[in-house]
């Protein structure tokens, strides 16, 4: 399967990374060989294998969703680089 530089440049855009000339030959080769994998992948023949979910029985254990009070949150925000009314303030990470 043959990646276009086109289609690297608009999947590198959808992602908000900037890629150089010549890293985008390379992500091309990258992603053609994952994809000929997932085709390797996807086209096993899988006819005669038993149908299984995992390979243990070990499950999430999930602990109670809690709010715990912090008693020095003045302490947390002093090692914040930038912060607003007492919270994080953090860079716009959605266009």
């Amino acid at each position: 399967m043959n990646i276009s530089k086109e289609e690297i440049l608009h999947i590198a855009n959808l992602s908000s990374l900037e890629l150089k000339d010549e890293e985008v030959e390379k992500y091309a080769k990258h992603l053609e060989q994952i994809l000929e994998f997932a085709n390797i992948v996807n086209n096993a023949n899988t006819e005669n294998l038993d149908i299984t979910i995992g390979s243990n029985t070990a499950h999430n254990v999930f602990r109670k969703d809690e709010v715990e009070l912090f008693s020095d949150n003045q302490a947390l925000l002093d090692n914040a680089p930038s912060k607003e009314r007492n919270m994080f303030k953090i860079p716009k990470v959605i266009n």
